[in-house]
This record gives C-alpha cells, sequence and structure tokens, in this order.
C-alpha cells in the first residue's frame, strides 16, 4: 500500500490513485461531504471528487506536472469564491496539515453569507482557514487579510468579467513566481457569438494582452461542464 501510495503522490499531501485523487485528512475520522476515507499506517486519506471541485478536475486532467496546481505546504494563498468549502478542505489538508502543522493559511473569499457560516464551521476544525464575507471585486475588502504577495490564487466565481477580475487581483496580490487558477465558467461571460468557444478564445485574447502568461488550457468537460481552467504565471 505504502509503495503504490508513494508512486502516485502530488506533493505533500495529495496522490492519485488509479483514477481516484486522495488528500492526507488533517482531521482524523472526520469527513466534509461523505467522501470516503483509507488508512495507510497512521496517516488517513480522504478522496477528493474532481466531480465536484474544480481544482480536482484540473490535477486528474492537466496534460502537465500536477504539482505546479497546488501551492507548497505552508504558503499563504487567496482563494476566491471559496463556495461551501469542499476544495478548501482539500487544499487545507496540503497546505496545512493537522493543526496547522505547516503554518499556512488559506483566505477564502465569498459573498454568500451562507458559504461563509459553512467555512466558519470548517475553519472552527481546520486552523487556518481564514473566511471573508467580500464581493471579489473589492480588492479592498480583503486585502486586509493579504499583507504580503502569495504565491497562489484560485479564482472560481460565477459573474461575468471573470477575466478581468483575475487580472486586478493577480496584479494586486500575486507574487512574482506565483501560479493563478482561473475557473472560467462559460456561461457566466456575456454572450458572444460561436458559443462557448468563443468565451473562451475572448478569454485568451484578454490574457495574451495582459502582465500574465498562459500556462496551460485544462478542459474539464466531462467533470465540470462548460469550465475550463486557466494555469497563469506573470510574464
Amino acid at each position: 500500500m505504502a509503495k503504490t501510495v508513494n508512486s502516485g503522490s502530488i506533493g505533500w499531501g495529495v496522490m492519485r490513485q488509479g483514477r481516484g485523487l486522495w488528500s492526507r485528512n488533517a482531521v482524523k475520522g472526520e469527513q466534509v461531504r461523505d467522501e470516503r476515507l483509507r488508512r495507510d499506517g497512521k496517516i488517513e486519506w480522504r478522496s477528493w471528487n474532481p466531480r465536484s471541485s474544480k481544482l480536482g478536475a484540473a490535477i486528474i486532467r492537466t496534460s502537465g506536472d500536477a504539482q505546479i496546481l497546488l501551492p507548497e505546504p505552508g504558503s499563504n494563498v487567496l482563494y476566491i469564491g471559496a463556495g461551501h468549502g469542499t476544495t478548501i478542505s482539500h487544499l487545507h489538508d496540503h497546505v496545512c496539515g493537522s493543526g496547522n502543522h505547516h503554518a499556512g493559511s488559506i483566505v477564502s473569499v465569498d459573498l454568500s453569507a451562507r458559504c461563509i457560516r459553512d467555512l466558519i464551521s470548517l475553519a472552527e476544525k481546520r486552523p487556518g482557514i481564514l473566511p471573508v464575507l467580500a464581493d471579489a471585486r473589492q480588492l479592498h475588502a480583503y486585502s486586509i487579510f493579504l499583507p504580503n504577495r502569495v504565491p497562489w490564487i484560485l479564482q472560481d466565481v460565477s459573474q461575468a468579467g471573470q477575466v478581468e477580475l483575475m487580472l486586478k487581483v493577480c496584479n494586486r496580490f500575486l507574487s512574482q513566481n506565483g501560479i493563478a487558477l482561473l475557473s472560467l465558467k462559460a456561461a457566466s461571460e456575456r454572450w458572444t457569438d460561436g458559443g462557448d468557444e468563443a468565451r473562451f478564445s475572448d478569454a485568451e485574447s484578454k490574457i495574451a494582452e495582459s502582465k500574465m502568461k498562459l500556462v496551460e488550457r485544462i478542459d474539464l468537460r466531462g467533470l465540470e461542464d462548460q469550465h475550463v481552467m486557466y494555469v497563469l504565471r506573470p510574464q
């Protein structure tokens, strides 16, 4: 079992085994969304469903090095459009670990009070998660939690102008050698003749004209329809 786990490891706290993705549970015995748990000696792993996590889907679908999609353990990171915390919990397993022994932090921004309540409940058991109730477009509303630039940002908001927002966020908060992941939902963008593909092409044109470099476009069809994950770096 240990040999299989190591051969499929993606960084410290995530592994891939066959078609399955797992994160190293920071709160042993605790499930977040009724996911499966499995033991490997003293380590407990939680199944990470790529059908309910765009980050998980991107890790499964990337044609490059999946480790690039994850921040280093102990990093201070920004997650915009945090939702109810499914992906945040798996990210916490890797970035913070049990009792936050890695001393990482995940600034988790969402506009929904319901989502923030769920994130607060999650943070009570998982130190290092910082829920922030804010409109993602109002950068000043969460900049107080980010005194320094961060090495990793994920944006997953369902509103028009996702690309423009991501470029603003990266310009303000992303470190020079950082990675930014943009989960772009075609249906949330303004109408463009040509359907979803035209919207994605328009997004890529805006990225090409910016200070960011497009590293990879990851198609999430079959796991998250109408979604593409863009992997970006500063030029």
